[in-house]
């Protein structure tokens, strides 16, 4: 048996000529924190950036068709995450009810798909 603590981070990828509109997306439009990336450790580019209590790390690989893989995220005010995504023209794609929290997904521009989520007083 496996007993888990905690997420540590979570891994989406990019096509290597769109890293740095990648970084831009997410510290100018989500807002994250960009964090020191052990850059030598590595074979590719990449970015790391501050999510909370865990982190975004961003590799890069050729582009991919769509696909249902995704991370969900807790959000404190889904409305105003919903309302701030959309005037930054970026895709939402709905999700299917699920008693006792309200979410959707969206589509960051590199394909990748994120689901916000607030779990309901």
């Amino acid at each position: 048996m496996i007993t888990f603590k905690r997420l540590d981070h979570f891994h989406v990828c990019v096509p290597p000529e769109r890293l740095e509109e990648a970084r831009l997306f997410y510290t100018e439009v989500l807002g994250l924190k960009l964090i020191y990336r052990p850059d030598h450790l590595f074979s590719s580019e990449g970015y790391w950036f501050d999510i909370g209590d865990l982190q975004l790390h961003i590799g890069v690989e050729p582009a991919l068709p769509r696909t249902i893989r995704h991370v969900a995220m807790e959000v404190t005010d889904i409305a105003a995450a919903r309302k701030h995504l959309e005037a930054n023209g970026v895709e939402i794609v709905e999700e299917p009810v699920i008693p006792g929290r309200t979410r959707f997904a969206f589509i960051d521009p590199f394909g990748n798909r994120m689901e916000l989520l607030e779990i309901d007083a």
